[in-house]
């Protein structure tokens, strides 16, 4: 008989020579080496998994920030100048008045004097035009000199006037610019920076301290263009500091129109309401109210999302089976980063979030634990002890020991 695992082509041109029955026998026996065999079996994907949780479940966001005066002068000379002290140092209290830093007044001492002499020299011309007034008024009356010469000289004495009265206004304005050369608090406040320093030449309006004004605190944060949206102005925000983890009460007062050119985000500002923290201290802020964010519906991610013609479905996970079937849904909005489903998904539902475009309806899966779930288990250190300790001993294991075993190689008789 011939063997098995002939060809078919083999076994019919064989089968060709022998009688009907044995021929039949054969080909019976062949129809087992023939035939197409079995496809191989479906490959169990691994997926990731999230669980459906109501739209309105999720807290709203917190933001850091600090707390800030509402009102923070930068004070300057309104002279120019080389200081020649400075007072004032960071963190000190100061009250109204308070001398912060000295400029050297010598120079605006001269131009007093300057002005002040220009006084003098403009009240001797305004007396002598006066005087000679007077004498070309009494030769008038005599009719010594016509009418039109004593006009001239009264409006000398006029003239020389006015000189008079610029000469005193530039000698007070230059008084002032002598007192300028002492720069005094404002208001009463903390001083939080200093920006010019004793021997320093700056010029008029240069900022040199910096004061946060006593009163009312701000706390300041910076939020990202898909959560500005989130703040109203007039909105209750609770505040909580870092440090005590007391709870404060603040209002929105202001909400950033335009994003910051290198950050892309927006500024808000909180008025904190009672007792405010001191000044830099950090603080979390979260909206009480999210007027925008729906209440019906479940959240999943985008990735979760799959187009299947004109309709949009999510893959359910049958646990028992660990299979999945197409889910149609219907997409109510964005919540964040995610999605809002409103209909096709009940909260609680497992949900694939990753792979969704490989699978197939009644596909076999597996639940997707990560490259090294043996590491995830173990704290830090031990798992990097358990790695290091494994390298000490491949490196101080023998070389017979690391080598792999050879082969065994079939012996060829001569």
């Amino acid at each position: 008989m011939a063997p098995l695992f002939w060809s078919c082509r083999s076994l019919r041109s064989f089968t060709a020579r022998w009688s009907v029955p044995s021929a039949s026998l054969l080909l019976a026996l062949s129809l087992v080496g023939c035939s197409r065999p079995a496809p191989p079996p479906e490959p169990v994907r691994a997926v990731k998994l999230v669980t459906a949780v109501p739209a309105g479940a999720g807290e709203a966001p917190v933001f850091a920030g600090d707390v800030r005066a509402r009102v923070e002068s930068r004070l300057g000379f309104r002279v120019g100048g080389k200081i020649l002290k400075r007072h004032a140092e960071v963190g000190q209290r100061v009250a109204a008045g308070q001398v912060l830093a000295q400029l050297d007044p010598q120079d605006l001492w001269l131009a007093t004097d300057a002005a002040r002499a220009q006084v003098a020299s403009a009240r001797t011309s305004r007396d002598l035009a006066a005087a000679d007034f007077q004498r070309y008024a009494a030769l008038k009356a005599q009719n010594f000199i016509s009418a039109a010469e004593l006009e001239r000289r009264e409006a000398q004495v006029r003239s020389a006037q006015a000189a008079l009265d610029q000469a005193q206004a530039q000698l007070a304005a230059q008084g002032n610019q002598a007192a300028y050369a002492s720069l005094v608090a404002d208001a009463p406040g903390i001083v939080t920076a200093i920006e010019a320093e004793a021997g320093q030449v700056v010029a008029a309006g240069t900022p040199v301290v910096r004061v946060a004004v006593d009163g009312v605190r701000d706390a300041v944060f910076a939020v990202p263009e898909d959560q500005v949206r989130r703040f109203t102005a007039g909105q209750p925000v609770a505040v909580r500091t870092w440090s005590t983890e007391a709870a404060l009460q603040g209002r929105v007062r202001e909400v950033g129109a335009a994003a910051d050119p290198a950050t892309r985000t927006f500024t808000v500002k909180v008025a904190l309401e009672g007792a405010a923290p001191p000044l830099g201290a950090t603080v979390s802020v979260q909206p009480q109210a999210v007027g925008t964010a729906p209440a019906a519906g479940v959240r999943l991610p985008t990735s979760a999302l799959r187009r299947d013609g004109d309709t949009t479905t999510v893959w359910l996970l049958d646990e028992p089976t660990m299979t999945v079937r197409a889910q149609p849904v219907a997409v109510g909005g964005i919540d964040g980063s995610d999605v809002v489903v409103t209909h096709g998904v009940q909260p609680g539902q497992r949900v694939v979030a990753a792979g969704v475009h490989v699978l197939a309806p009644g596909q076999k899966v597996s639940i997707y634990e990560g490259k090294y779930p043996f590491a995830q288990d173990l704290p830090a250190q031990s798992a990097t002890k358990s790695v290091a300790d494994g390298l000490a001993s491949a490196a101080t294991a023998p070389a017979s020991a690391a080598a792999p075993a050879p082969r065994d190689r079939p012996v060829i008789a001569p």
